[in-house]
């Protein structure tokens, strides 16, 4: 007998290279779990589950009632080579789901380090070396990078990943054990719940405020059932754009202390606030590990990972970078040293503090404008729709995705198995500045005239 997961691998990789060859269409309904059970041999139960699996991996979205749809950017399963789409129809999609900034002129502000690393001598004495604790340069310059008014890491404390996910995945695997249980905002990064559940831990969903994570969720949780590790995003969280106060802060560090529970806080989006508060860390260093990366201030296909973590973590940490495989190579560890070092990043970082003002203020004036609620940071790359009534999110990805635009369901960030908002998330860095006015304009238009009257099915 085929295993669903088997089933799911191989509908996923025909549906992504169907989309990526024009044979399907975004937004397109698949067969009724029914029809595909029969046109299969298998049992309906096992085509519902095949189907379940294609909306967990992201592949599809599905609403009961309505069917199941095929979302704008589908992808293969997980651990399969990605199917590269067709170059017009990539051009024809403006995608609000990934949220990598590539701006203009990148290129060249960061070649010049990259020549210099790539002369026959330099690159030589890079080819070996991959160590997780970096060399003095390295460290030091991370530690420049991340600190933060309150707070500046030791360089002693700095070990680096080949990006910031295998850095949330070192922490996970080294800190917590299979079946113990991980404690998650609500609404958290849907890559950190993945990770989570394949290592065989058990995501907890904690309740929230505009403040962020709410320690006496924290402390009720615990008290039911012990939490051994929080994973959370105090600045510009994904998706709601809050930013936890400093007393919060403080109210959870002491928690965390208290109640022995260590912490993984994910600064990614950080950098976009001018401002910055001091991190966990600061008030709870014993218990904290910080996690941040290159990805966003620079590009996905330049980054590298960092974790500042507490001598008495660090040996384990290590350990399961150099197990996993996630050890930033020599050639990253160094570029991305020199990049922080001659200035580079720090221009593009005021670049795209710029940049995400700019597209964020369009979405608001158009999809607020025109009397939709958004939820968020004026200074984030995201925003949280949230859908007019009858809409439902699922429903409404699939109706986008017909015009060509990639929008992500709450579903999609939900960390337990409860009913997710009625609402979407919007990236807004990866598309041309060109399509965002006419994707927003779409968006809103689709969103008052309805799902029936937009003829999703």
């Amino acid at each position: 007998m085929t295993d669903f997961r088997t089933l799911a691998d191989r509908l996923a990789r025909s549906l992504a290279e169907d989309l990526a060859a024009g044979r399907r269409q975004p937004g397109e309904r698949l067969p009724t779990s029914r029809d595909f059970a029969h046109h299969q041999r298998i049992a309906p139960s096992t085509a519902s589950r095949v189907y379940a699996e294609l909306v967990r991996r992201g592949v599809a979205v599905g609403e009961v009632g309505r069917g199941t749809f095929l979302r704008a950017t589908a992808a293969p399963a997980a651990g399969l080579p990605p199917v590269p789409a067709r170059e017009a129809q990539a051009e024809a999609i403006t995608d609000l789901e990934m949220n990598f900034c590539v701006l203009p002129g990148q290129g060249a502000l960061l070649a010049p380090a990259l020549r210099r690393l790539t002369a026959p001598d330099a690159l030589q004495s890079l080819l070996s070396h991959a160590a997780v604790a970096g060399d003095e340069a390295a460290r030091a310059a991370a530690a420049r990078l991340l600190r933060r008014d309150g707070w500046s890491p030791e360089p002693e404390s700095l070990l680096f990943a080949g990006r910031g996910q295998q850095a949330l995945a070192a922490c996970f695997t080294a800190l917590i054990a299979p079946g113990e249980r991980l404690g998650f905002e609500g609404l958290t990064y849907s890559l950190a719940k993945g990770v989570a559940q394949r290592l065989g831990i058990l995501p907890v969903p904690l309740a929230t405020d505009g403040d962020g994570l709410r320690p006496d969720a924290v402390a009720a949780a615990h008290a039911a059932h012990p939490l051994r590790l929080l994973y959370v995003q105090p600045d510009l969280h994904n998706p709601l754009g809050t930013t936890m106060p400093e007393a919060r802060r403080r109210d959870l560090a002491a928690l965390c202390r208290d109640l022995d529970i260590l912490v993984v806080e994910d600064a990614v989006y950080g950098f976009l606030s001018e401002d910055i508060l001091p991190p966990l860390a600061a008030f709870a260093p014993d218990h904290s590990v910080l996690v941040d990366s290159l990805s966003k201030r620079l590009a996905p296909g330049m980054t590298l990972g960092f974790l500042v973590a507490p001598p008495r973590l660090r040996p384990r940490l290590a350990a399961a970078l150099r197990m996993g495989g996630w050890v930033a190579p020599g050639v990253s560890l160094a570029a991305g040293t020199a990049w922080i070092e001659d200035g580079s990043v720090a221009e593009l970082v005021r670049r795209k503090r710029a940049d995400a003002r700019a597209r964020n203020a369009l979405a608001r004036e158009v999809l607020g404008g025109g009397g939709l609620t958004l939820q968020g940071d004026p200074r984030a790359y995201h925003l949280w729709l949230e859908l007019p009534e009858p809409w439902r999110a699922e429903t409404f990805v699939a109706a986008a995705a017909r015009r060509r635009i990639a929008v992500s369901p709450a579903a999609e960030f939900a960390a337990g198995p409860a009913h997710a908002p009625n609402a979407v998330r919007l990236a807004l860095a990866a598309p041309a500045e060109a399509q965002l006015r006419p994707a927003f304009e779409t968006l809103l238009e689709l969103a008052l005239t309805g799902p029936d009257a937009a003829a999703v099915g």
